[in-house]
């Protein structure tokens, strides 16, 4: 398993962590986001728990590929869709948010695919 592969799952894994942590506790940059993109604030629990699961999934996938490489997967299409939410509503400014997780999720999963 290569050094990148390791810095760079491990920064996306605590990414994920943080967002989903800030999810759960209802912050208000990610209640006016949701609000922004017209996307229920009743979503933020199950938002919540995907990114976490990704987050886990992301740091066993250290030890066990198939389970890094799913998670790294999940987290590629939640940041997509959280892309797409944007560009739906024309949040040209607020579209860097899910971009720089996307291209991060990208990085895991490709890094993992290539180290398995």
């Amino acid at each position: 398993m290569g050094t990148a592969y390791v810095v760079v799952a491990g920064f996306t894994a605590v990414m994920l962590a943080t967002s989903a942590g800030m999810k759960l506790r209802r912050h208000r940059i990610c209640v006016e986001t949701l609000e922004t993109c017209r996307v229920p604030v009743r979503w933020l629990p199950g938002l919540a728990m995907l990114e976490g699961a990704a987050a886990v999934g992301i740091v066993v996938g250290l030890w066990w590929a198939p389970l890094g490489i799913a998670a790294a997967a999940g987290a590629v299409g939640y940041f997509v869709g959280a892309v797409v939410a944007h560009v739906r509503v024309g949040d040209w400014k607020g579209i860097g948010a899910p971009a720089f997780p996307l291209v991060c999720s990208v990085a895991s999963l490709v890094l993992r695919i290539v180290t398995a």
